[in-house]
Protein backbone atom coordinates (compact mmCIF):
# COMPACT_ATOMS: atom_id res chain seq x y z
CA UNK A 1 0.00 0.00 0.00
CA UNK A 2 1.44 3.41 -0.91
CA UNK A 3 2.19 5.83 1.91
CA UNK A 4 -0.91 7.67 3.06
CA UNK A 5 -1.05 11.16 4.48
CA UNK A 6 -2.61 11.48 7.91
CA UNK A 7 -5.74 12.89 6.29
CA UNK A 8 -6.01 9.97 3.85
CA UNK A 9 -5.39 7.48 6.65
CA UNK A 10 -8.07 8.87 8.94
CA UNK A 11 -10.72 9.28 6.25
CA UNK A 12 -10.01 5.77 4.96
CA UNK A 13 -10.42 4.37 8.47
CA UNK A 14 -13.75 6.16 8.87
CA UNK A 15 -14.92 4.53 5.63
CA UNK A 16 -13.78 1.09 6.79
CA UNK A 17 -11.08 0.71 4.16
CA UNK A 18 -7.88 -1.25 4.89
CA UNK A 19 -5.27 0.96 6.54
CA UNK A 20 -1.64 0.23 7.54
CA UNK A 21 -2.30 1.36 11.13
CA UNK A 22 -5.02 2.77 13.32
CA UNK A 23 -5.15 6.58 13.13
CA UNK A 24 -4.72 8.46 16.40
CA UNK A 25 -6.25 11.85 17.20
CA UNK A 26 -6.79 12.90 20.84
CA UNK A 27 -9.44 15.55 21.42
CA UNK A 28 -7.18 18.51 22.14
CA UNK A 29 -9.51 21.50 22.45
CA UNK A 30 -8.43 23.57 25.50
CA UNK A 31 -5.19 21.63 25.79
CA UNK A 32 -4.12 23.60 22.71
CA UNK A 33 -4.19 26.82 24.75
CA UNK A 34 -1.60 25.37 27.10
CA UNK A 35 0.60 24.30 24.20
CA UNK A 36 0.33 27.82 22.82
CA UNK A 37 1.00 29.41 26.21
CA UNK A 38 -2.16 31.53 26.25
CA UNK A 39 -5.14 31.91 28.57
CA UNK A 40 -8.38 30.08 27.85
CA UNK A 41 -10.11 33.45 27.60
CA UNK A 42 -7.79 34.51 24.81
CA UNK A 43 -7.92 31.10 23.11
CA UNK A 44 -11.71 31.11 22.90
CA UNK A 45 -12.04 34.77 21.95
CA UNK A 46 -9.48 35.40 19.18
CA UNK A 47 -9.34 33.66 15.80
CA UNK A 48 -5.62 34.03 15.16
CA UNK A 49 -4.74 32.83 18.67
CA UNK A 50 -7.01 29.78 18.44
CA UNK A 51 -5.63 28.81 15.04
CA UNK A 52 -2.01 29.33 16.10
CA UNK A 53 -2.53 27.13 19.16
CA UNK A 54 -4.05 24.33 17.09
CA UNK A 55 -1.19 24.55 14.59
CA UNK A 56 1.43 24.52 17.33
CA UNK A 57 -0.23 21.51 18.95
CA UNK A 58 -0.05 19.64 15.67
CA UNK A 59 3.58 20.60 15.16
CA UNK A 60 4.46 19.37 18.66
CA UNK A 61 2.56 16.04 18.65
CA UNK A 62 1.77 15.20 15.00
CA UNK A 63 -1.66 13.55 15.44
CA UNK A 64 -3.58 12.34 12.40
CA UNK A 65 -6.30 14.97 12.89
CA UNK A 66 -6.71 18.31 14.61
CA UNK A 67 -9.92 19.71 16.06
CA UNK A 68 -11.07 23.31 15.71
CA UNK A 69 -13.35 24.12 18.64
CA UNK A 70 -13.59 26.82 21.29
CA UNK A 71 -16.27 25.79 23.79
CA UNK A 72 -19.88 24.61 23.86
CA UNK A 73 -21.42 28.11 23.79
CA UNK A 74 -20.66 29.30 20.27
CA UNK A 75 -24.12 28.63 18.85
CA UNK A 76 -25.93 29.71 22.02
CA UNK A 77 -24.15 33.06 21.75
CA UNK A 78 -25.04 33.34 18.06
CA UNK A 79 -28.69 32.79 18.95
CA UNK A 80 -28.61 35.62 21.47
CA UNK A 81 -27.49 34.17 24.78
CA UNK A 82 -25.19 36.24 26.96
CA UNK A 83 -21.82 34.50 26.84
CA UNK A 84 -18.35 35.41 28.02
CA UNK A 85 -15.40 34.46 30.24
CA UNK A 86 -15.65 34.34 34.02
CA UNK A 87 -11.87 34.56 34.43
CA UNK A 88 -8.78 34.56 32.23
CA UNK A 89 -8.27 30.88 33.04
CA UNK A 90 -11.71 29.74 31.90
CA UNK A 91 -13.24 29.34 28.45
CA UNK A 92 -16.32 31.33 27.58
CA UNK A 93 -19.60 30.16 29.05
CA UNK A 94 -23.16 31.25 29.73
CA UNK A 95 -23.66 34.33 31.89
CA UNK A 96 -26.73 35.35 33.86
CA UNK A 97 -30.20 33.90 33.56
CA UNK A 98 -31.10 31.37 30.83
CA UNK A 99 -31.75 33.07 27.52
CA UNK A 100 -34.95 31.17 26.65
CA UNK A 101 -37.67 31.04 29.30
CA UNK A 102 -40.88 31.88 27.43
CA UNK A 103 -42.39 31.71 23.97
CA UNK A 104 -41.52 35.38 23.52
CA UNK A 105 -37.86 34.53 24.00
CA UNK A 106 -38.15 31.86 21.35
CA UNK A 107 -39.64 34.31 18.86
CA UNK A 108 -36.77 36.77 19.23
CA UNK A 109 -34.15 34.29 18.02
CA UNK A 110 -33.11 35.56 14.56
CA UNK A 111 -32.54 33.35 11.51
CA UNK A 112 -29.03 31.86 11.49
CA UNK A 113 -26.29 33.82 9.74
CA UNK A 114 -22.83 32.27 10.29
CA UNK A 115 -21.14 35.19 8.55
CA UNK A 116 -22.27 37.71 11.17
CA UNK A 117 -23.55 36.28 14.46
CA UNK A 118 -21.56 35.98 17.68
CA UNK A 119 -18.28 34.12 17.34
CA UNK A 120 -19.30 32.27 14.18
CA UNK A 121 -17.08 34.56 12.04
CA UNK A 122 -14.22 34.08 14.52
CA UNK A 123 -14.51 30.30 14.31
CA UNK A 124 -14.70 30.32 10.52
CA UNK A 125 -11.58 32.49 10.33
CA UNK A 126 -9.73 30.21 12.76
CA UNK A 127 -10.75 27.16 10.73
CA UNK A 128 -9.59 28.75 7.47
CA UNK A 129 -6.20 29.52 9.03
CA UNK A 130 -5.80 25.93 10.25
CA UNK A 131 -6.87 24.50 6.89
CA UNK A 132 -4.41 26.77 5.06
CA UNK A 133 -1.56 25.65 7.31
CA UNK A 134 -2.32 21.95 7.76
CA UNK A 135 -5.22 20.89 5.59
CA UNK A 136 -3.29 19.28 2.76
CA UNK A 137 -1.90 16.45 4.88
CA UNK A 138 -3.88 16.45 8.15
CA UNK A 139 -7.58 15.84 8.71
CA UNK A 140 -9.24 18.95 10.10
CA UNK A 141 -12.24 18.24 12.33
CA UNK A 142 -14.55 21.20 12.94
CA UNK A 143 -17.07 21.27 15.77
CA UNK A 144 -20.47 22.70 14.86
CA UNK A 145 -21.02 23.03 18.60
CA UNK A 146 -24.02 21.08 19.91
CA UNK A 147 -26.84 18.94 18.63
CA UNK A 148 -30.35 20.36 19.12
CA UNK A 149 -31.20 18.92 22.54
CA UNK A 150 -27.90 19.97 24.09
CA UNK A 151 -28.08 23.43 22.54
CA UNK A 152 -31.63 23.80 23.83
CA UNK A 153 -30.40 22.80 27.29
CA UNK A 154 -27.76 25.53 27.15
CA UNK A 155 -30.36 28.11 26.18
CA UNK A 156 -32.98 27.04 28.77
CA UNK A 157 -30.72 25.72 31.53
CA UNK A 158 -30.33 22.03 32.24
CA UNK A 159 -32.75 21.98 35.18
CA UNK A 160 -35.43 23.89 33.34
CA UNK A 161 -35.33 21.73 30.22
CA UNK A 162 -35.56 18.55 32.30
CA UNK A 163 -38.72 19.88 33.92
CA UNK A 164 -40.09 21.09 30.61
CA UNK A 165 -39.75 17.61 29.09
CA UNK A 166 -42.67 16.70 31.37
CA UNK A 167 -44.51 20.00 31.65
CA UNK A 168 -44.21 21.46 28.14
CA UNK A 169 -42.61 19.06 25.64
CA UNK A 170 -44.03 21.03 22.69
CA UNK A 171 -42.05 24.08 23.80
CA UNK A 172 -38.86 22.02 24.05
CA UNK A 173 -39.37 20.69 20.54
CA UNK A 174 -40.09 24.17 19.18
CA UNK A 175 -36.80 25.39 20.62
CA UNK A 176 -34.99 22.35 19.23
CA UNK A 177 -36.32 23.20 15.77
CA UNK A 178 -34.56 26.55 15.98
CA UNK A 179 -31.42 24.86 17.31
CA UNK A 180 -31.44 22.45 14.36
CA UNK A 181 -31.55 25.40 11.95
CA UNK A 182 -28.42 26.84 13.56
CA UNK A 183 -26.61 23.49 13.59
CA UNK A 184 -27.25 23.01 9.88
CA UNK A 185 -26.25 26.55 8.93
CA UNK A 186 -23.07 26.50 11.03
CA UNK A 187 -22.06 23.02 9.89
CA UNK A 188 -22.49 23.98 6.25
CA UNK A 189 -20.37 27.08 6.78
CA UNK A 190 -17.62 25.03 8.45
CA UNK A 191 -17.59 22.57 5.57
CA UNK A 192 -17.37 25.42 3.07
CA UNK A 193 -14.41 26.79 5.03
CA UNK A 194 -12.52 23.55 4.53
CA UNK A 195 -13.40 21.13 7.33
CA UNK A 196 -12.84 17.45 6.49
CA UNK A 197 -15.05 16.10 9.29
CA UNK A 198 -17.92 17.73 11.19
CA UNK A 199 -18.61 16.90 14.82
CA UNK A 200 -20.98 17.99 17.56
CA UNK A 201 -21.91 17.01 21.10
CA UNK A 202 -25.17 15.90 22.62
CA UNK A 203 -24.07 14.91 26.11
CA UNK A 204 -27.17 16.17 28.00
CA UNK A 205 -29.19 13.80 25.78
CA UNK A 206 -27.38 10.96 27.51
CA UNK A 207 -29.00 12.01 30.80
CA UNK A 208 -32.66 11.68 29.83
CA UNK A 209 -32.86 7.89 29.60
CA UNK A 210 -33.15 5.58 26.59
CA UNK A 211 -36.88 6.09 25.99
CA UNK A 212 -36.72 9.86 25.98
CA UNK A 213 -33.49 9.79 24.01
CA UNK A 214 -35.31 7.86 21.26
CA UNK A 215 -38.36 10.10 21.43
CA UNK A 216 -36.78 13.55 21.83
CA UNK A 217 -33.08 13.74 20.98
CA UNK A 218 -32.56 11.04 18.36
CA UNK A 219 -35.02 12.33 15.72
CA UNK A 220 -33.31 15.71 15.74
CA UNK A 221 -29.87 14.12 15.57
CA UNK A 222 -31.02 12.09 12.58
CA UNK A 223 -32.40 15.12 10.78
CA UNK A 224 -29.35 17.29 11.42
CA UNK A 225 -26.88 14.57 10.44
CA UNK A 226 -28.77 13.74 7.25
CA UNK A 227 -29.01 17.42 6.38
CA UNK A 228 -25.30 18.00 6.90
CA UNK A 229 -24.30 14.90 4.96
CA UNK A 230 -26.52 15.86 2.03
CA UNK A 231 -25.37 19.49 2.00
CA UNK A 232 -21.64 18.94 2.54
CA UNK A 233 -20.74 15.35 1.61
CA UNK A 234 -18.56 15.32 4.75
CA UNK A 235 -18.44 12.66 7.50
CA UNK A 236 -20.43 13.69 10.56
CA UNK A 237 -19.63 12.54 14.11
CA UNK A 238 -21.72 12.42 17.30
CA UNK A 239 -20.22 12.81 20.79
CA UNK A 240 -22.04 11.84 24.00
CA UNK A 241 -20.14 11.76 27.30
CA UNK A 242 -20.61 9.20 30.05
CA UNK A 243 -21.72 5.60 29.86
CA UNK A 244 -23.54 5.43 26.56
CA UNK A 245 -24.08 1.67 26.79
CA UNK A 246 -27.88 1.88 27.22
CA UNK A 247 -28.27 4.07 24.11
CA UNK A 248 -25.42 2.84 21.89
CA UNK A 249 -27.68 0.96 19.50
CA UNK A 250 -29.91 4.03 19.24
CA UNK A 251 -26.92 6.30 18.65
CA UNK A 252 -25.93 4.02 15.79
CA UNK A 253 -29.35 4.75 14.25
CA UNK A 254 -28.54 8.47 14.18
CA UNK A 255 -26.97 8.10 10.75
CA UNK A 256 -23.65 9.49 11.98
CA UNK A 257 -20.50 8.30 10.26
CA UNK A 258 -18.80 7.96 13.63
CA UNK A 259 -19.47 7.99 17.36
CA UNK A 260 -17.08 9.55 19.86
CA UNK A 261 -17.38 7.46 23.01
CA UNK A 262 -16.29 8.18 26.55
CA UNK A 263 -14.10 5.94 28.71
CA UNK A 264 -17.14 4.90 30.74
CA UNK A 265 -18.44 3.02 27.71
CA UNK A 266 -16.99 -0.44 27.20
CA UNK A 267 -15.17 -0.40 23.87
CA UNK A 268 -15.79 -4.03 22.98
CA UNK A 269 -19.48 -3.63 23.78
CA UNK A 270 -19.57 -0.51 21.64
CA UNK A 271 -18.10 -2.35 18.65
CA UNK A 272 -20.71 -5.07 18.93
CA UNK A 273 -23.61 -2.67 19.56
CA UNK A 274 -23.01 -0.34 16.62
CA UNK A 275 -21.96 -2.94 14.05
CA UNK A 276 -19.28 -2.80 11.35
CA UNK A 277 -20.76 0.12 9.44
CA UNK A 278 -20.16 2.66 12.21
CA UNK A 279 -16.80 4.23 13.05
CA UNK A 280 -15.81 4.64 16.70
CA UNK A 281 -13.55 7.34 18.09
CA UNK A 282 -12.10 6.96 21.59
CA UNK A 283 -11.89 6.12 24.37
CA UNK A 284 -9.04 6.50 26.88
CA UNK A 285 -9.91 8.08 30.23
CA UNK A 286 -8.90 11.74 29.82
CA UNK A 287 -8.45 12.31 33.55
CA UNK A 288 -7.58 9.05 35.32
CA UNK A 289 -5.22 7.82 32.60
CA UNK A 290 -4.15 10.71 30.37
CA UNK A 291 -4.01 13.54 32.91
CA UNK A 292 -3.05 11.61 36.07
CA UNK A 293 -1.34 8.52 34.73
CA UNK A 294 2.18 8.09 33.44
CA UNK A 295 3.36 7.14 29.94
CA UNK A 296 3.52 3.44 30.79
CA UNK A 297 -0.10 3.47 31.93
CA UNK A 298 -1.14 5.40 28.83
CA UNK A 299 0.58 2.89 26.54
CA UNK A 300 -1.07 0.02 28.41
CA UNK A 301 -4.54 1.59 28.08
CA UNK A 302 -3.99 2.42 24.41
CA UNK A 303 -2.89 -1.12 23.60
CA UNK A 304 -5.88 -2.51 25.50
CA UNK A 305 -8.20 -0.33 23.42
CA UNK A 306 -6.59 -1.44 20.18
CA UNK A 307 -6.82 -5.08 21.29
CA UNK A 308 -10.51 -4.74 22.21
CA UNK A 309 -11.32 -3.31 18.79
CA UNK A 310 -9.28 -5.97 16.99
CA UNK A 311 -10.92 -8.75 19.01
CA UNK A 312 -14.34 -7.46 17.97
CA UNK A 313 -13.26 -7.44 14.32
CA UNK A 314 -14.04 -3.74 14.06
CA UNK A 315 -12.16 -1.86 11.33
CA UNK A 316 -13.54 1.67 11.60
CA UNK A 317 -11.68 3.08 14.57
CA UNK A 318 -9.71 6.16 15.61
CA UNK A 319 -7.68 5.90 18.81
CA UNK A 320 -8.33 8.95 20.97
CA UNK A 321 -9.23 10.30 24.36
CA UNK A 322 -12.78 9.57 25.52
CA UNK A 323 -13.42 13.30 25.87
CA UNK A 324 -11.37 16.48 25.53
CA UNK A 325 -7.95 16.42 27.14
CA UNK A 326 -7.56 18.23 30.44
CA UNK A 327 -5.43 21.35 30.11
CA UNK A 328 -2.91 19.92 32.59
CA UNK A 329 -2.36 16.65 30.68
CA UNK A 330 1.40 15.90 30.63
CA UNK A 331 2.94 16.22 27.21
CA UNK A 332 4.70 12.88 27.71
CA UNK A 333 1.32 11.16 28.05
CA UNK A 334 0.09 12.58 24.74
CA UNK A 335 3.31 11.39 23.14
CA UNK A 336 2.70 7.94 24.64
CA UNK A 337 -0.84 7.77 23.25
CA UNK A 338 0.24 8.72 19.75
CA UNK A 339 3.27 6.46 19.89
CA UNK A 340 1.19 3.47 20.99
CA UNK A 341 -0.89 3.67 17.81
CA UNK A 342 2.06 4.21 15.54
CA UNK A 343 3.93 1.30 17.06
CA UNK A 344 1.01 -1.07 16.39
CA UNK A 345 0.42 -2.78 13.05
CA UNK A 346 -2.80 -4.40 12.00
Amino acid sequence: MPDLTSKQLLLAALRGEPVPRVPVAPLTVHFCARVGGVSLHRFTGDARTLADCVIRTYERFRPDAVCVSADTWVSAQAMGARVGPLTEDQPWGGLGEPFVQTAADLRRIPPPDPEKQGRYPLMLEALQRVVAALGRDVAVVACFDQYPFSLAAALMGINQIMLALNDDPAFVRALMERCAEYGLAYGRALAAAGADVLTGGDSPAGLIGPRRYREVALPFEQRLIAGLQAATNKPVSLHICGDAGPILADMARSGADGLEIDHRTDLGQACRAVGPGMALWGNLDPVGVLARGDPARVRQAARAALAAVAAAGHRRFVLSSGCTLAVETPFANVDALIGAARGARE
